[in-house]
């Protein structure tokens, strides 16, 4: 446990990092599937990176192994256009830790993340229904497909959400 009285939280000192210094680790269980990938990469365009990546530095080799934000990594390498705009660049904060300790700090940051609860985002897409957002609005900017859409849809009970929609499946 660190001294409390002169601890100072890693995110108090970003680094910009040259992608090239940065690799992966040979540990992390996390996957993210293609559309949230897809979503991820749209994310960091639109809004920047809002959070640094989390490594632990290896002087004798001067490279920095990703502890958390493998997927934001993965995001600037195949994305030109944010490459281009970071000036390959990621943003870093450095942890220092025994490999044991850098694996649980890994499984803690993936695993305190959790998942999204149903009843809040069937409040968000009503939210935005009710506000004249479009579905492909919906669709496209918080990284749902229409089926996901059409189910949140159905939870939510409200019948203004259906309004003016033709449901009926066409017959070949």
């Amino acid at each position: 446990m660190p001294d409390t009285s002169t601890f100072l939280s890693p995110v108090y000192n970003v680094s910009p990092v040259p992608l090239k210094k940065i690799r992966a680790n040979a540990y992390n269980p996390n996957v993210v599937a293609p559309p949230e990938m897809e979503l991820l990469e749209l994310s960091i365009w639109e809004d920047g990176y809002t959070m640094p990546c989390v490594c632990y530095y290896l002087p004798e080799e001067d490279m920095y192994e990703l502890v958390d934000g493998f997927h934001r990594f993965l995001v600037m390498k195949t994305s030109k256009r944010i490459f281009k705009r970071e000036k390959g660049l990621l943003p870093v904060t450095v942890i220092n830790k025994d490999l044991s300790n850098r694996m649980a700090s890994t499984i803690r940051h993936n695993r305190a993340r959790g998942t999204h609860n149903i009843a809040l985002m069937t409040n968000i897409v009503s939210e935005l229904k009710k506000a004249g957002m479009s579905d492909s609005w919906i669709i496209s900017n918080i990284g749902m497909d229409a089926d996901e859409l059409l189910r949140f849809k159905q939870i939510s009970g409200l019948a203004t959400l259906f309004a003016n929609k033709d449901f009926s499946v066409p017959h070949k």
